[in-house]
């Protein structure tokens, strides 16, 4: 008599039931992060934002994502490059798809020693299914589900919504941040021109 073997589990579905089966307490990155009231406003509600805030000039800290098939990227992997980070807090939603599909859109236009990145605390499943249905092929989109170390280096993180709030970096080719737009209203567009016009400066100094 045969043995009725089960189809293996796909490692996407073993790490969601993971991750939706551990406790809350199992899953909060976020207890021993300082906090602020920012002036970035959700609506008539100022925003509190969760980890160390950053200052023009001073050295970019290290980070890790992971991109749609959970490998781990870090800033350390562009070393040497002019860095724009674009970050919104959920890819899949109205504002946040414009910014992204205008900064995957401006890609062509910039020089090969610049990378633009995407950062959201989206899943890679949802940031994958959103790439390829909007044909976002010219930058990287990452996640800070997995550790939220992002969020909480840069001081974005949004408290108790699991959120990063909209803005846009710049990063020098030395690793410092010359540049950050906190956008004042979540459901608002950043500046494009001045995060480029910073952009376009920056190169010009490199």
């Amino acid at each position: 008599m045969l043995t009725q073997f089960k189809k293996p589990v796909l490692l996407p579905t073993l790490l969601c039931a993971a991750l939706f089966s551990l406790p809350a307490t199992a899953i909060d990155l976020t207890a021993d992060l300082s906090s602020r009231v920012s002036e970035v406003k959700a609506g008539n509600q100022q925003v509190v934002l969760l980890g160390q805030e950053l200052q023009t000039g001073q050295q970019a800290p290290e980070f890790k994502v992971v991109d749609n098939n959970f490998k781990t990227v870090q800033l350390r992997d562009f070393k040497g490059k002019t860095i724009l980070i674009s970050v919104v807090p959920s890819i899949d939603t109205g504002i946040c798809s414009l910014q992204t599909k205008r900064f995957n859109s401006e890609v062509a236009n910039l020089p090969e020693n610049v990378v633009l990145l995407t950062i959201s605390t989206d899943l890679p499943f949802a940031q994958k299914r959103y790439c390829q249905q909007e044909q976002v092929d010219s930058m990287a989109v990452l996640s800070d589900a997995v550790w939220r170390d992002f969020g909480s280096n840069y001081g974005l993180l949004i408290k108790d919504m699991g959120l990063l709030t909209r803005a846009i970096l710049v990063i020098d080719s030395s690793g410092k941040l010359r540049y950050q737009q906190l956008v004042p209203e979540l459901a608002q567009e950043p500046d494009y021109d001045a995060a480029l016009s910073a952009l376009a400066s920056v190169l010009k100094k490199s």
